[in-house]
């Protein structure tokens, strides 16, 4: 299966404690991917890790076939920059510009040009249309969560991380915003990987991995609500085993 990042034996340590304890697994191309994990399973560390925002302790990183850890910090900017998406809780729009100033900031402060035709697709499937002369704060939190999700694709990533992208939104906008997700998937290949502490927004993943103690536990094919939240609920308090291999 083709990988568009593949973490192979990664440990994290901040101090005596570890985050991650020999994580391997890839994501694949073309798959919505749900991460999910009691608090302080290390589900956030694996994106980051994975997204080479954080240099594991041990163990490889490796983006669209790069190894990260022979970049310097020049060269694995450029990288992100080039190959991977962000969407976080906080939609980190700037307030004093345009919505569709916003779209377009980060690849003109890359000093790449925006595919100016790309982009209006985007805008268009995500409804966002008579809203680009608006400043962010005229938006609604599922608006603005949309117009980050725009500005994250605008440079054709080959992987999208979001890590919690529903976590301050109502139930309504949080549903609009994980169809956006899985139609980006499913309707244009976008590589999709999503850390959320919700089974009802994993259960819109293709796959989704269970973490526990820095440790990949499972993984689950086409998972239902039901069956995440059962089995977040048995890992609750017991000592787990890592799952083997990687999607």
């Amino acid at each position: 299966m083709n990988h568009v990042v593949t973490l192979t034996g990664v440990t994290k340590k901040y101090g005596e404690l570890t985050a991650l304890d020999d994580v391997s697994l890839g994501f694949p191309r073309g798959r919505f991917t749900a991460v999910m994990g009691p608090s302080g399973s290390g589900k956030s560390t694996l994106i980051q890790c994975a997204a080479a925002l954080d240099t594991p302790t041990s163990g490889s990183v490796a983006i669209g076939g790069v190894d990260v850890g022979t970049l310097n910090e020049t060269k694995r900017t450029e990288l992100r920059r080039a190959h991977i998406g962000f969407v976080f809780q906080s939609y980190n729009l700037l307030p004093a510009i345009t919505v569709e100033e916003n779209l377009t900031l980060t690849l003109r402060l890359a000093g790449r040009k925006p595919d100016l035709a790309w982009i209006r697709m985007l805008v268009e499937r995500v409804g966002l249309h008579d809203r680009l002369r608006h400043r962010p704060g005229e938006l609604s939190g599922g608006q603005q969560q949309r117009a980050a999700i725009v500005r994250a694709l605008a440079g054709r990533p080959d992987v999208l991380f979001a890590d919690e992208p529903t976590g301050a939104l109502d139930l309504r906008s949080a549903s609009q915003v994980l169809d956006l997700l899985r139609s980006m998937v499913d309707d244009l290949g976008q590589t999709v990987v999503m850390v959320t502490h919700d089974p009802a927004a994993a259960a819109r993943a293709h796959d989704a991995l269970i973490m526990a103690d820095g440790r990949l536990v499972d993984v689950l094919p086409a998972p239902s609500a039901e069956d995440l939240a059962a089995r977040l609920t048995r890992l609750a308090g017991r000592p787990v085993a890592a799952a083997g291999g990687a999607l």
